[in-house]
């Protein structure tokens, strides 16, 4: 039997053991027998919550482990973001997240070219205290019962092979890679600073070579004189020439005639 079937035996026996008692107290059969249908229903309802939640931590980290697998499939961007979503619930979800989940995130974010948020889920791993799990000494419920499945599956893998060999093959990837990872996506983020800096740069020197070109304000009272002595140099025209009166036309005219007659 293995160590889940050692629990709820354990939990039965103490049913057993607390409905025996009530029974020697003289509480009638019906009101046992409610009390225990009842126990059993809240019972159930409490261990399918906790075995949930614990279960979402290990298919993340199935999904994450097939994503950042090193082979020739190509994933989809939507397929990433959802695997994301997965472990962003978990670490929403509880106060004290297990440290892989935050490295796993960290390189999911990595392998989508989100550098901010994998520097900080990666910072966290790699620099703070909080992601040492040596300093995880006061858990929480939700951590202490996935420690405890984690133990479980590590001691009879066969219970869930593919998790255990994906809880393997991230853990390996994070003591092997996680401050590469984290080093490379703090350069991208110092890179993209620098290449904003120098487009600037260049905006700036086609706008000011561009403005070289044109007349400002400040040039024309400069160039204005030039203009008006290049006008004074100029030579007066003559004014055109006055019509003849015309009393002289009519003399010509009247001369004309008296010639052609």
């Amino acid at each position: 039997m293995g160590s889940k079937g050692r629990d709820m035996g354990q939990k039965l026996v103490a049913i057993i053991v607390i409905l025996a008692m009530l029974a020697l107290m003289g509480i009638p059969p019906t009101v046992i027998f409610f009390f225990a249908t009842v126990v059993y229903f809240v019972w159930r309802a409490v261990d399918r919550s906790e075995q949930h939640e614990t279960r979402r931590i290990f298919d993340f980290y199935l999904a994450a482990g097939d994503v950042l697998r090193e082979d020739e499939r190509r994933w989809f961007g939507f397929e990433i973001t959802e695997v994301i979503g997965q472990g962003e619930s978990v670490v929403h979800s509880m106060a004290d997240a297990p440290p892989l989940v935050y490295f796993t995130l960290g390189a999911l974010y990595h392998r989508a070219g989100d550098h901010e948020a994998a520097a900080e889920h990666l910072a966290y791993v790699v620099e703070s205290e909080e992601g040492d799990e040596r300093q995880r000494t006061a858990p929480s419920p939700e951590l202490r019962r996935y420690v405890s499945v984690l133990r479980r599956l590590e001691r009879d893998p066969a219970e869930g092979p593919q998790t255990v060999a994906a809880v393997r093959k991230l853990e390996r990837t994070r003591r092997a890679h996680a401050a590469a990872l984290l080093e490379e996506s703090r350069r991208h983020l110092n890179a993209v600073p620098a290449t904003a800096t120098a487009n600037m740069t260049a905006h700036n020197s086609y706008m000011g070579a561009s403005h070289a070109t044109q007349t400002s304000p400040q040039e024309a009272p400069h160039r204005l004189p030039l203009a008006a002595e290049a006008r004074a140099n100029t030579p007066p025209l003559s004014p055109p020439p006055k019509p003849a009166p015309i009393s002289e036309v009519l003399r010509d005219l009247y001369e004309e005639e008296k010639k052609t007659a």
